[in-house]
């Protein structure tokens, strides 16, 4: 399938576009300024166990609630949960930012950061299941590099802006321990970015993003309503195998990951100057954030030329190449070049996924077929965290964890993806 530029006319894309980006735009700000206050205060020296800590605590609750995200997202009107949905989770900053300001990093917190990033993946999800009912299947790779790589790139920019809202407020309140005070407002802009978000959502009719009123399950039934969404999956394997081929891809990296922050809090730059650990790994994830933006915009013409199935397959082997080197020379600037590929490698692995389960599942399943694909990226996320945990140093620095991570991607290349069963009997 080719993809098709510009869109059909009358199309909504611009208004689902909107309301993604203005969010994930949020994200990168509330992300940055929880970033600073956990992993970059002076008085918190992050180790590879207390990261990982932080990723799995965020990430592995939204496993157990996905089984009735994507019934939800199947059952009830999606404008109105993504609506309703990014009204709370402002809400829920605002509460974020009242804990913040007074120094708190108890339960109180780490309860309402989990509410936060479970509202971001029911809302994220929900505009995935949307997105092929507004653009013809045709339209859908391009689509989803838009989506997915805009709404990357705005959690970068995010992050950029709520860093430098941050050294804005440091400069004029001084660092007399109101550091705390300035992520306090910060994480209040993210809160009205999401107020933003929402607003644009009112622009869409009850069902124009689905579920259409004949699609609607008689019942909610939670587990086993997921249950029946990893049924039709299995039916189309292909797309089963690349959501697992996505997770392992999305663990490698937030292990890379990892690595990365711990090298830049606590190796190239000293450990007593986090701002300078925190501006070298906002750098890092800028250079990230443009390898996004190329990983998707090659997309849609290299899908064209070499077919979904084995533009996953060649994106999953690349990013080993620099790996092994990185392996080897822990250097800030084979850090940056790795970034920027492994980053751009796996935007191509995920935009082209995304298009396959679109255009596979039908619109009754797909809300429980991405509940199910997200549950699975997220149980990787946190394996990825936890091996990263047990293998880095607390300066970051480790032969074992790159190529650990490129024999994974090696592997799911080579035998999970491989062309005898990854492959589509039929055109899309």
């Amino acid at each position: 399938m080719t993809a098709n530029w510009p869109f059909h006319p009358g199309t909504k894309l611009p208004h689902l576009l909107t309301v993604r980006w203005l969010g994930q735009i949020g994200d990168g700000i509330f992300q940055s300024a929880l970033a600073s206050f956990v992993l970059f205060s002076p008085a918190r020296q992050p180790s590879a166990v207390s990261a990982a800590t932080a990723f799995a605590v965020v990430l592995l609750p939204y496993s157990f609630v996905g089984p009735y995200v994507g019934v939800f997202l199947d059952r009830f009107s999606r404008k109105r949960i993504v609506l309703i949905s990014n009204l709370i989770r402002a809400a829920d900053l605002v509460l974020i930012a009242v804990l913040i300001k007074s120094g708190a990093t108890g339960i109180p917190l780490t309860f309402l950061v989990l509410v936060a990033f479970g509202i971001n993946r029911l809302i994220l999800t929900g505009l995935s299941a949307g997105l092929p009912l507004i653009v013809t299947s045709g339209e859908l790779i391009s689509a989803n590099a838009l989506a997915v790589t805009g709404g990357s790139i705005g959690v970068v920019i995010g992050g950029g802006v709520g860093i430098g809202i941050k050294k804005l407020f440091d400069a004029h309140l001084g660092s007399n321990g109101k550091s705390d005070y300035a992520d306090a407002k910060v994480i209040l802009i993210a809160a009205f970015c999401y107020m933003l978000s929402a607003m644009a959502a009112r622009r869409f009719s009850r069902t124009e993003i689905g579920p259409a009123v004949h699609e609607v399950p008689p019942q909610i039934r939670g587990v086993r309503e997921l249950q029946e969404g990893f049924r039709i999956l299995k039916a189309h394997p292909d797309a089963l195998r690349g959501i697992f081929a996505t997770a392992i891809q999305r663990g490698g990296l937030t292990a890379l990951t990892l690595m990365g922050l711990l090298l830049e809090r606590n190796t190239f730059n000293p450990p007593s100057n986090p701002d300078a650990g925190l501006a070298g790994f906002a750098f890092a994830l800028g250079i990230a954030g443009f390898g996004f933006g190329i990983g998707s915009f090659i997309t849609p013409f290299f899908v064209g030329y070499f077919g979904r199935h084995r533009w996953i397959r060649t994106m999953l082997i690349i990013p080993g190449i620099f790996l092994i080197f990185f392996a080897f020379i822990p250097d800030e600037w084979l850090l940056m070049v790795t970034a920027f590929i492994i980053a751009a490698c796996g935007q191509a692995v995920k935009v082209t996924n995304d298009a396959l389960v679109q255009s596979q599942i039908a619109d009754e399943y797909r809300g429980r077929a991405f509940a199910f694909y997200d549950i699975a990226v997220n149980v990787l996320i946190v394996l990825g965290a936890f091996v990263a945990a047990l293998v880095l140093p607390t300066s970051g620095k480790s032969i074992a964890l790159p190529l650990l991570t490129t024999l994974a991607f090696g592997a799911t290349s080579l035998l999970l993806l491989r062309a005898s069963k990854f492959f589509i009997a039929r055109p899309i």
